[in-house]
């Protein structure tokens, strides 16, 4: 019998507006309506996915989940069981819903929690494939409401304007698992690429290469691709983590069947990379929960699935007999040992996307997409639009790549959500003069705009790191090497002058919030006093980060001064690698005699799970991790800023660049 489409849908349950206005968030809250106007009443803006679902709520991975649906939402109203029993259908916020990390426990909790139809002005790449993945409605067309309060049947097709036809058939079925069904029986597919040949843009000439053209035979590769193109692609890297490998492999079993097999295992990674440090952390009242057996059963459930499954698990790491750590943050990892230039990598994280320093086309998935991953290898795209982003000049003394990011994730072309879902292609010579690290600071932080990945074209400095980091053959890394076509077409293309770029720092709740350091005084009515500098993360963790580290506090311990009374400072690493070189350089003798306290590789403060979070309100944090949306490291306030001035912040006492404790 035919797999069923859905044609409509009638939401039943009421409609909860996000309101900026506490009073009527809360009358809703209490069992209140409201005629909604949106001249009077503000939409909260850029809901992040850990506002929805906050790190310690990702420590389950079933109905559960209904139960914290958006306890973390910024101003603290919404209580535990808040959603689920408040009998709403419908919920609407304004621009950004769904920004941040890839977990999709943000909206399967909105699912689980009685949640049909997500209302928004705008929707975050990620976010909403995961509600496609899982039967959860989305639309930036605020006329549904009208039709909703009506209690119309409304054709699903108000749901699948815009979408590709792979999304479009994904929604009509209620999720990729069904949908999945459907074209294994035959009842669907995918349709024909016959896009003629035609100048490409990296990431296009990438996907092209691995276009699924028969998933029978196994064959991949069409001539062309063009933006808006639907199809799966064959994947040379999948990976997740133990925060998201029990979800995605739960979804396995229940997809395919317990006898089901990992294609290709050889290809397939897992970490136990992000709560190695959450004892250090957890809160005594979490604790009471029962959240620490539920978050230490994160990695027994990863480390019984790369078992069965015969996949390369990346532990923890044990040293003069004490476990210490992680091996490594997988991003970190994945440019150090996996990831190749030319390749598809997909990740369950985020910022999977800063293997784009390698020229390789990396991006972030949630546990459906995962999960279909590992018995198909392959991973459904719509083909992205590219922005350019021609970087020249050179960067003045102190200004960094992480500045570089901050700055344009300020520009309006970001701030005003346009650059969702579009890829950033970093090229020039301002690139070319980077070193791999800065360059992975920029594809890293690309998904902070909304972006789909980030991607710079490998050169020879992508060569001789690979030949020197793994011992590759160069003509060998070469003939991987894809280049963008002349005449390419992009959506937008920014010629960006570094040498005008000052330092740059992030204020509290979103990365888009960048203003110069200089200013940053006037914005916030004074100095910056900080209790926590912390320099870590994939993002802050890297070799040339560590000399960042090194540079300004070798200098402060040669003029006597250490870390301020009051304020702590850690610098975690974000492999063992990465610390072996600190260690080669003399960076640890520096660092302790700075007062720094050293950290071993894990995500840890990045996700409020290890040294170098808040724990009270009136904390102050700066970071040099990606993101600081609101309760991302505690529930603190956290500034976002280069090596440099994290640094130099932890000498100082408050947020300062390092010409400041010269």
């Amino acid at each position: 019998m035919p797999i069923p489409r859905r044609t409509s849908v009638r939401p039943s349950g009421r409609t909860l507006y996000l309101t900026e206005d506490p009073e009527t968030l809360r009358a809703q809250l209490g069992g209140g309506s409201i005629a909604f106007d949106p001249e009077r009443h503000a939409l909260v803006n850029n809901i992040s996915t850990d506002e929805l679902t906050p790190g310690w709520v990702c420590y389950y991975y079933d109905e559960t989940l209904a139960r914290y649906c958006l306890v973390g939402l910024r101003g603290g109203l919404i209580e535990r069981d808040a959603i689920k029993n408040g009998g709403f259908g419908v919920i609407v916020s304004g621009r950004s819903k769904g920004c941040g990390s890839s977990r999709e426990t943000a909206p399967y909790s909105e699912r689980e929690a009685g949640i049909q139809i997500v209302v928004a002005k705008s929707i975050e790449k990620i976010y909403g494939q995961n509600c496609q993945n899982i039967g959860l409605l989305t639309t930036t067309d605020f006329s549904v409401l009208d039709r909703v309060q009506r209690g119309e049947e409304i054709p699903i097709s108000e749901f699948t304007r815009g979408l590709d036809p792979i999304s479009r058939d994904v929604v009509e079925y209620g999720g990729l698992f069904t949908y999945n069904k459907a074209r294994l029986a035959g009842e669907v597919s995918p349709p024909t690429l016959d896009t003629p040949a035609r100048p490409m843009t990296l990431c296009e000439k990438i996907l092209a290469s691995r276009a699924i053209v028969d998933a029978r035979t196994g064959a991949i590769g069409v001539k062309a691709v063009k933006p808006g193109d639907s199809l799966f692609v064959r994947t040379d890297v999948r990976f997740s983590h133990e925060y998201v490998t029990p979800m995605a492999e739960s979804l396995f079993r229940a997809g395919f069947g317990p006898d089901a097999k990992v294609e290709a295992p050889e290809s397939v990674y897992a970490f136990r990379d992000h709560l190695t440090f959450l004892d250090l952390v957890m809160s005594e009242a979490h604790k009471k929960m029962g959240l620490k057996e539920q978050a230490a059963s994160l990695a027994t459930v990863q480390e019984a699935f790369t078992q069965k499954h015969r996949v390369k698990l990346y532990g923890e790491v044990v040293r003069d007999g004490k476990t210490v750590g992680s091996e490594a943050i997988c991003h970190n990892k994945v440019i150090e040992e996996i990831a190749l230039p030319g390749q598809v990598v997909a990740g369950t994280d985020s910022h999977t996307c800063m293997a784009g320093a390698l020229g390789c086309f990396a991006f972030g998935v949630g546990s459906t997409d995962m999960a279909n991953a590992w018995l198909t290898r392959d991973i459904r795209v719509a083909v992205p639009e590219s922005a350019r982003f021609n970087l020249h000049g050179k960067l003045r003394p102190g200004v960094t790549a992480k500045d570089v990011m901050l700055y344009l994730l300020s520009q309006p072309f970001w701030k005003s959500g346009e650059g969702i879902g579009k890829v950033l292609e970093f090229a020039g010579d301002g690139v070319r003069a980077m070193g791999l690290d800065e360059r992975a600071t920029l594809t890293n932080m690309a998904v902070e705009a909304g972006g789909f990945t980030g991607i710079i074209e490998a050169d020879e400095v992508v060569v001789e790191y690979l030949v020197k980091q793994r011992g590759l053959d160069a003509d060998t890394v070469r003939a991987q090497i894809v280049r963008a076509d002349e005449g390419a077409t992009y959506m937008a293309v920014f010629d960006v002058d570094l040498g005008a770029i000052e330092p740059m720092v992030a204020t509290p709740g979103d990365p888009r919030n960048g203003v110069p350091l200089r200013s940053l005084t006037e914005v916030a009515g004074g100095d910056v006093k900080i209790h926590v500098a912390y320099g870590g993360s994939c993002t802050g963790g890297k070799k040339a980060d560590m000399d960042m580290y090194a540079e300004v506090l070798r200098s402060a311990v040669a003029q006597g001064k250490r870390v301020a009374d009051g304020v702590h400072l850690y610098i975690q690493f974000g492999s063992q690698d990465i610390r072996r070189y600190a260690e080669q350089k003399g960076y640890i003798e520096i660092f302790e005699r700075a007062g720094a306290e050293l950290v071993d590789p894990s995500c840890g403060a990045c996700i409020k799970a290890g040294p170098g979070v808040s724990f009270t309100a009136d904390e102050v944090t700066v970071s040099a991790i990606n993101r600081n949306f609101p309760g991302r490291s505690g529930p603190g306030k956290v500034y976002l800023a280069s090596p440099l001035v994290v640094a130099a912040s932890a000498i100082a006492g408050r947020i300062v660049e390092p010409a400041a404790i010269a």
